[in-house]
């Protein structure tokens, strides 16, 4: 049902316009001729800026009950026929001086109404002139952004923001790159580790153009792929974290390593020592500790056994082992009761 709605508001529409035209070419063949209509002065170019308002005039004379059009010449569009507008767009619109001079306007001027527009009166042949649209973009130039001594914090996007009141905002994105030598940041350039333990070792770096980054030992000789150790890097804009992972620490680890960082404006080092340290004491060890069990008896205390308990002495003892040792001193202490 909707569709032959829309169907039948297409069939109207073209059939609306079919009778301006009818209606149009009708009036040219039926006025006499005694008093042609013409123009009375060619169209004057029209210069306006984008997004306002422009007008294209068109004056005649003796028209009668003849009628004025306005085209738009590339792409041959009817966009009025006297006073109706043909055009689907809401910018366009038509109006005249008692007749005589019929005025076309667009509004919101875009870049793409740039062009020729025609007026034409429906004689026969069919009379015309031609006038001129052009759209100027108008510039303003805009505060500066000095950025003195530059550094390597300057670097980063920044935006140019423009606004006149009339809706979208627009803005314009300039990245900023600053190239500069490597820079390493080491935060602990004292390293302990135990043997047998897995510790990694790290060492930033910032540079621009993108550096060649590695790993050495303190004799010169640069840190291999694989086996024991493990180099790999991590990569950022500007930013890369170098990571030293040793598996399993050995005595032969010990010693200094160096993060080495190279671009073509220069190259720096930074260095972290690794030391040995002993391994960690051992928490849990076996005591045996004795322990006096009292009861009273005829309101006399009198020592009745002395046990032996081996536990596991930590310097935390779980929720467990507190009840354990509970449970076994409550044993006891009714075991003897019972016998008394």
């Amino acid at each position: 049902m909707m569709l032959l709605y829309r169907l039948c508001l297409w069939k109207s529409g073209r059939m609306l316009l079919a009778l301006f035209l009818l209606d149009w070419l009708f009036a040219a063949s039926t006025v006499a001729t005694t008093h042609e209509p013409g123009f009375s002065a060619p169209i004057a170019n029209v210069t306006a800026p984008l997004g306002r308002e422009a007008i294209l005039a068109c004056t005649v004379h003796n028209l009668s009950t003849y009628k004025v059009a306005w085209l738009r010449v590339d792409t041959q569009t009817i966009l009025t026929i006297h006073t109706h507008v043909i055009s689907r767009s809401r910018r366009v619109g038509v109006t005249h001086s008692d007749h005589r001079t019929w005025f076309l306007h667009i509004r919101e001027l875009r870049e793409t109404d740039r062009g020729w527009y025609m007026c034409q009166i429906n004689t026969d042949p069919m009379k015309s002139q031609l006038g001129y649209l052009d759209i100027v973009v108008t510039s303003f130039e805009g505060p500066e952004l000095n950025i003195t001594r530059v550094t390597r914090q300057h670097a980063g996007a920044y935006l140019c923001i423009a606004s006149n009141g009339v809706p979208p905002t627009v803005s314009k994105r300039i990245m900023l790159t600053v190239q500069f030598p490597p820079v390493i940041t080491i935060r602990n350039q004292l390293v302990g580790a135990a043997l047998g333990t897995e510790l990694v070792l790290e060492c930033e770096t910032e540079a621009y153009p993108k550096p060649v980054s590695y790993w050495s030992r303190d004799n010169g000789e640069i840190v291999p792929v694989g086996g024991g150790l493990e180099p790999h890097k991590i990569d950022g804009s500007y930013r890369s974290v170098l990571k030293l992972a040793i598996r399993r620490v050995t005595s032969s680890d010990y010693g200094t390593y160096k993060c080495v960082s190279k671009n073509s404006l220069g190259d720096t080092e930074g260095t972290i020592k690794l030391y040995p340290m002993p391994l960690p004491p051992m928490e849990n060890k076996n005591v045996v500790q004795r322990l006096n069990i009292v009861a009273d008896k005829s309101s006399e205390s009198t020592p009745f056994g002395t046990q032996d308990f081996r536990l596991q002495d930590y310097n935390r003892a779980s929720k467990y082992q507190c009840c354990h040792f509970l449970f076994l001193l409550i044993f006891f202490i009714l075991i003897t009761l019972s016998r008394g």
